[in-house]
């Protein structure tokens, strides 16, 4: 669901083949009819002859590849002009790696490729060469939430690219960039050798460097007014489930730069800087036209409080507005104007936040833009100001005297006072809630004095729910059979919305059940299945069912075997792994699901031995169940909570014994006996 959300953020500042296989994938189809896979031979460059037998940087049986050598020029030529010449290669150990040998550099009307070359150097036989000419270009595949982008990419494959195998490629662009500034990402999934990088500035220009997940490299100085920076022996960094987003952990240099001529734009300074300059360029889109005003009207003129008022112009713009991109120039950041949006009826991120404001404008509610990264992590408050950002959500500054429960995602801000955070662009998430993404997140908090980071708030766990009640009764033949009702809040319910919204079959929105019901039962026939509440996403949503679970206990001699867990597994297994963690384990949200089961036992029969009560909680999380017998029936319940957004490698063992508690739980069971 969250890929919709998004406003597309501007591409990576170098080649796309270290990140993204799958992105090589696609690549590799858009070019296979169209490169040839023999080219004519050609000597490989000096800088990558001289890579053919250095000594590889340490790696595992499991690494792809790994990153030989890295150079990447930077050359500042004037306020509104930037050079970058990047140059790479890889030494190909396993199948998988030949993914770099397809090379994309985007570009667009601010971004030109000046040259663009590709070598490959294999283990037996003459080098390959593919020039500019052999060379294809491609718009990204926006799965149809974008029309209209100005952004493609120039794509080579080197042939060749196989298990001992070295690739490489150079490219040269010249940029007009709306952000002084250049990140240098120097560490990738494949281990690093040795990676370069220089910055060439005007004569009395300055430049502030920032590390981020590295310590400090001071750089030389090889010139008037030019640096230079170098690190080696970089580890690759290694998908673990739950981590962090890439951008948060990987290793890398923001660089900022500072001159006399720098264009209006400059909003590299700070974030109250960069908010200014955000601002600027919302101006005055926001200002309502006549047509909005007349929606505005009515939408309110019924309603007789402000919030119902807010509520509906929110309402409206989520589900009214269609999430469309049109992406040109700066129109990657800078909103269309309200109107424009409004007429249209579509918008991405940024335009929904700009047509809620003026909306609210119109009853006399201020608001804000919040720019942010809808991957929680991928910017923090240590963070220096950087365009990190790829989303957009409005900050609601709540009149005096609003209370309502309703209101959940407030903080109180010092100057502002009470403000609401809203995601026009998440139809799913009712009005005064946030998307568990979005929340402990940091975002830019646009206002007519500067931007701020501020730090949204966590809701609490009762918000996300999974509230599960079942009355079941079993039979001396060990079925099991009777109906579960499920209350879902927040992003449970969000997500099956999601998951359904494009379902039209009956038989088709009911396989979340049949799913769940076969993860926990051997066997089972759903005999009633229904949805409650799918369009009111202001309402919690349900599933209502019925099922029947033959030989779902289990005998041994005279006696019945039963697990009062019936359906639901939390005990998850993702750090049951030989390799020690690295990196925190991130929750969504936070969460709190309760199971209540009630199990009627076959007449003739009464409870020998019942499971012991559980009660574990480790601070982040927790977890308790209890098992008693009330008359002839088996009464299980147990609740599960997730407290803290963030779990630290050091409490990893903590959390591996508390999902081992949690196991064990589910797998204890209820011993029947006959009765006397």
């Amino acid at each position: 669901m969250k890929s919709k959300l998004f406003c597309n953020p501007e591409p990576p500042a170098r080649a796309i083949s270290w990140p993204v296989a799958l992105f090589a994938l696609w690549v590799v189809g858009c070019v296979l009819s169209c490169v040839p896979q023999a080219l004519a031979g050609g000597d490989a460059p000096p800088w990558m002859d001289a890579l053919v037998n250095v000594p590889l940087p340490a790696y595992d049986d499991k690494t792809d590849a790994v990153l030989l050598y890295s150079e990447t020029n930077v050359t500042v030529i004037s306020g509104d002009k930037i050079r970058t010449q990047v140059r790479e290669a890889y030494k190909i150990l396993r199948p998988n790696g030949r993914a770099h040998g397809t090379v994309a550099v985007y570009f667009n009307p601010q971004r030109k490729i000046k040259s663009l070359h590709g070598w490959c150097i294999p283990a037996q036989g003459k080098d390959y060469e593919v020039k500019d000419k052999d060379a294809i270009e491609v718009s990204p595949n926006t799965e149809g939430s974008e029309l209209i982008s100005d952004t493609k990419y120039k794509v080579v494959r080197i042939p060749a690219s196989d298990p001992g195998s070295i690739v490489g490629y150079e490219y040269e662009v010249e940029s007009q960039p709306l952000f002084l500034q250049d990140i240098w990402s120097f560490q990738e999934t494949d281990p690093v050798r040795e990676s370069h990088y220089s910055l060439q500035l005007p004569p009395g220009w300055e430049y502030k460097s920032s590390w981020l997940n590295h310590a400090e490299v001071h750089p030389t100085q090889s010139g008037n007014n030019s640096w230079q920076w170098a690190v080696s022996d970089i580890s690759g960094i290694r998908h673990e489930p739950l981590m962090p987003p890439f951008q948060g952990v990987a290793g890398q240099m923001i660089l900022s730069f500072f001159g006399s001529e720098g264009p209006t734009l400059k909003a590299n300074t700070d974030w109250n800087t960069m908010g200014r300059w955000y601002f600027n360029l919302i101006g005055e889109r926001v200002d309502a036209s006549p047509e909005i005003k007349q929606q505005v009207l009515a939408l309110t003129g019924s309603r007789t409080t402000t919030l119902q008022k807010m509520q509906a112009i929110g309402e409206f713009v989520q589900h009214d507005i269609r999430y469309v991109a049109i992406e040109l120039g700066i129109g990657g950041m800078q909103p269309h104007a309200a109107p424009y949006v409004f007429s249209h009826r579509y918008g991405d991120c940024k335009d929904k936040a700009t047509l809620v404001r003026s909306m609210l404008r119109e009853i006399g509610v201020e608001s804000y833009h919040v720019v942010i990264n809808a991957e929680r992590g991928s910017v923090t408050r240590e963070m220096p100001a950087h365009n990190g950002f790829n989303h957009v959500i409005t900050a609601i500054k709540l009149p005096d005297g609003m209370v309502d429960s309703s209101l959940i995602a407030t903080v109180q801000h010092p100057r502002l006072g009470r403000i609401l955070f809203f995601d026009p662009t998440n139809d799913l998430i009712p009005f005064g809630q946030l998307p568990g993404y979005l929340q402990a997140n940091y975002g830019l908090l646009v206002t007519p004095d500067g931007g701020e980071l501020i730090e949204l708030p966590q809701q609490p766990p009762t918000m996300n729910s999974i509230q599960r009640t079942a009355q079941l009764t079993l039979d001396p033949t060990g079925m099991l059979k009777g109906e579960v009702k499920e209350v879902r809040l927040g992003e449970r319910a969000s997500s099956e919305r999601w998951r359904l919204r494009t379902v039209t079959k009956d038989t088709d929105r009911i396989k979340p059940i049949e799913e769940l019901l076969a993860n926990s039962l051997a066997s089972f026939h759903l005999t009633h299945a229904s949805l409650v509440n799918f369009q009111q996403t202001d309402q919690p949503f349900g599933f209502n069912y019925s099922f029947e679970s033959p030989n779902y206990a289990k005998t041994a001699g005279n006696l019945i075997l039963v697990r009062p867990r019936v359906i639901g597994s939390k005990g998850l297994g993702f750090l049951e792994t030989k390799e020690p963690r690295k990196f925190p384990i991130e929750f969504e949200e936070p969460t709190r699901d309760t199971d209540t089961f009630e199990i009627t036992i076959p007449p003739g029969y009464v409870v020998d031995d019942l499971p012991p009560p559980v009660d574990a909680d480790y601070g982040f999380a927790s977890y308790h169940s209890k098992t008693v017998v009330n008359g002839n029936v088996v009464d299980y319940t147990r609740t599960f909570e997730v407290k803290e957004l963030s779990v630290p490698v050091s409490k990893a063992d903590d959390l591996r014994r508390f999902y081992r508690i949690i196991a064990g739980d589910e797998r204890n069971t209820v011993v029947l006996k006959p009765s006397p």
